[in-house]
């Protein structure tokens, strides 16, 4: 009940504004319902009455952090470690501060010394799992989570600790170990999970056979179109007497009916309920229930548990169908702009903030790329990324080419058409590399490090034709996109 406890706790604040360990309690209210501003207030607030406290520092710091005040957090930190280096809670958050900002190496000396003062934060054996991860160090990742496992208590960070394992073990290729503890995700108890209104039994990988099975898009776009690897699979196990459902984003719709005519294809409604336990985040799929409950559900990405035990598992086909006729009407734009290797670039999310900034490059470092001869590049990137295009083109002074009133973020249709007319795809890992990846294109993905969907190998089974782009240094933006450059031009070669 956060709103609740915010009104109180505000109450309180008015007939007591001394108290810091309420002004403590306020400020951490405030900065679960992402008043942050509020929060960093209050911080301050009680930094004044207990400045020999590490809390109040810890606290406004990670929040700086959040508001992308990078090295206002660093400076607010280390000028409290000189006050208090005895503090492991401090050595702590610098390290994931630095982490988080993609200065992993750096923030590991610093989860080091928090060890050494303090052995049995349990915490600190995650984030250093967390850092381990991006390095690509995984085996070491996946120690520091068992430590982190055998020491934790407080049930919300085991949570998290197992969930980060689980990703850990898949990255590995540990898959059929990996995608079991993957189910983490569906407890309740974890942050993010979404509650099913439905009285059917969640599928487990019982025979289906002429059952009417409901599978339930989860995650984001992204996933949602990843993780349809499986649904052919299940599409042939419910067989011509049973019925396949597929929920997903109402973006998605269109482009799943066409690519699973089998299925009856719709969307999700989600909502958020106020009870007596809290805010609960829940997902209602009417479409599903118009004959009854269906015999089975499940989210859309538990079935790989079952079907993807081994890399030898995912088939590497096309699994997403576009719209013919304007693949076609996009091929014939592009044909009309002269010859030349035609490649779709995207380089960013659109979930940009300091924590995420660190897995996407700027369009900037692209200049050995998009000055490579006899190759086109056409606009893939959805969102607003005018400027951006502008500032690049007049940077390399190079012409990347926009379709004219394709909306890239809502119209999928049209991106998956465009996706499918280009000769290849260079992405960061987003949304729209799905798409193109999932239509059959050549895809390259360009990630700051080893990532899990990479499933321990050297491209991303889940598609037809992949290559994964990785630095030997997480981040190391500038050797990756010469790297690139170079495979570009033997690609433009071998297609010449």
């Amino acid at each position: 009940h956060m709103h609740k406890a915010l009104v109180t706790y505000e109450r309180a604040f008015e007939l007591d504004p001394n108290d810091p360990d309420l002004v403590l309690n306020l400020g951490m209210i405030a900065w679960k319902l992402k008043l942050r501003d509020g929060a960093a207030k209050m911080f301050r607030l009680f930094i004044a009455a207990l400045p020999d406290s590490p809390l109040g520092y810890n606290n406004l710091a990670s929040i700086m952090a959040d508001m992308g005040e990078t090295d206002l957090a660093i400076e607010t930190l280390r000028a409290a470690i000189y006050r208090m280096p005895q503090e492991a809670i401090l050595w702590n958050a610098l390290g994931t501060i630095l982490a988080e900002g993609g200065r992993v190496e750096e923030g590991l000396v610093f989860y080091h010394e928090a060890t050494r003062l303090d052995p049995g934060f349990a915490r600190l054996y995650h984030n250093f799992g967390y850092a381990y991860q991006h390095l690509g160090r995984l085996p070491e990742a996946l120690e520091a989570y068992a430590e982190a496992l055998s020491r934790a208590v407080d049930p919300f960070e085991i949570l998290e600790t197992e969930h980060s394992r689980s990703i850990c073990l898949i990255a590995l290729g540990q898959l059929e170990e990996g995608f079991k503890a993957h189910e983490v995700r569906r407890n309740e108890k974890f942050r993010g999970c979404v509650h099913h209104v439905l009285k059917a039994p969640y599928w487990s990988g019982e025979p289906i056979e002429g059952k009417r099975v409901l599978i339930v898009g989860e995650q984001g776009l992204g996933d949602e179109l990843m993780f349809a690897n499986t649904l052919p699979d299940i599409q042939r196990a419910v067989g011509p007497t049973g019925k396949l459902q597929i929920a997903v984003d109402e973006r998605l719709v269109s482009l799943f009916a066409r690519s699973f005519p089998e299925a009856e294809v719709g969307t999700y409604d989600d909502r958020t309920l106020l009870d007596k336990d809290g805010n609960k985040a829940l997902r209602f799929i009417p479409f599903a229930l118009n004959d009854g409950e269906p015999d089975y559900y499940a989210w859309i990405g538990s079935p790989l548990s079952w079907l993807r035990k081994r890399i030898e598992d995912f088939p590497h086909e096309t699994f997403l169908t576009p719209d013919r006729a304007r693949v076609e009407e996009f091929r014939d734009k592009l044909a009309g702009g002269g010859p030349g290797l035609k490649v779709g670039i995207c380089w960013r999310s659109m979930k940009m903030d300091a924590k995420r900034s660190k897995y996407y490059t700027a369009l900037d470092l692209w200049g050995p790329i998009l000055q490579t001869p006899g190759v086109r590049f056409i606009n893939l990137q959805y969102g607003d990324c005018q400027k951006e295009l502008v500032h690049a083109e007049d940077m390399h002074g190079v012409k990347i080419e926009v379709i004219e009133g394709l909306n890239l973020k809502d119209d999928i249709e049209g991106a998956a058409a465009l996706s499918a007319a280009v000769d290849l795809m260079i992405s960061a890992p987003t949304a729209a590399a799905a798409v193109a990846a999932g239509v059959g294109t050549e895809t390259w993905f360009l990630t700051a490090g080893r990532a899990w969907p990479q499933l321990g190998t050297d491209h991303y089974p889940w598609y037809r034709k992949t290559a994964a782009f990785v630095p030997t240094k997480f981040g190391d933006w500038q050797g990756l996109i010469a790297d690139v450059a170079e495979k570009l031009t033997a690609r433009r070669d071998a297609a010449a």
